[in-house]
């Protein structure tokens, strides 16, 4: 009987420190979460403040960007057979 307690005492320590570890990395997930949203927002704003200061230049940059694009995605009229 006394092993029988031994192995369910061990089994539940086992549990409990699984539990406590995936609750840690839960919590670390959370924080990194936030700081990525942080990241995300500062870049955003930086992006808008680039593209308020510098109209013309953003134009040509997303023109240039969707060109490049769509040759990407259509590919050469030469490579269809």
């Amino acid at each position: 009987m006394e092993t029988i307690d031994n192995a369910s005492h061990s089994a539940h320590e086992a549990v409990d420190k699984i539990a406590n570890a995936a609750n840690q990395a839960a919590e670390a997930i959370g924080e990194k979460e936030a700081q990525l949203k942080n990241a995300e927002q500062q870049l955003l704003e930086n992006c808008r403040g680039y593209v308020r200061d510098n109209p013309v230049t953003s134009l040509g940059i997303a023109i240039a960007g969707g060109f490049l694009l769509s040759r990407l995605l259509s590919g050469c009229p030469s490579d269809r057979k």
